[in-house]
């Protein structure tokens, strides 16, 4: 059985998901097998907040060249959590903590 860390992997800081994090919008990266069921209840158990609704999407791994070798970058999944207007926010600066510093 797969616990709450092994679904969520980790959190995506790009400019566009920052801007999202003021409509209670965050990004993550999840297991690619994990669905939208599972991925709500990871973050609920993780932070302790209400999740309103889940998107995830497919992102297919860039084509990189190394002179004139060829290969792909990984493929990954990635998740938007929408959290409940009376749900606490995230910081990003706790959520990183608890990926990058375990």
């Amino acid at each position: 059985m797969k616990t709450s860390y092994d679904v969520v992997i980790r959190p995506v800081i790009t400019e566009t998901s920052m801007m999202g994090m003021s409509d209670k919008k965050y990004t993550f990266e999840v297991h690619r097998s994990a669905n939208k069921t599972e991925v709500k209840d990871a973050i609920e158990s993780i932070f302790g907040v209400t999740v309103a609704s889940v998107n995830t999407m497919n992102v297919k791994g860039k084509k990189k060249r190394m002179g004139r070798n060829e290969g792909y970058r990984r493929s990954w999944k990635k998740a938007i959590v929408k959290l409940t207007a009376d749900s606490k926010e995230i910081e990003s600066s706790k959520a990183c903590n608890k990926y990058y510093n375990s």
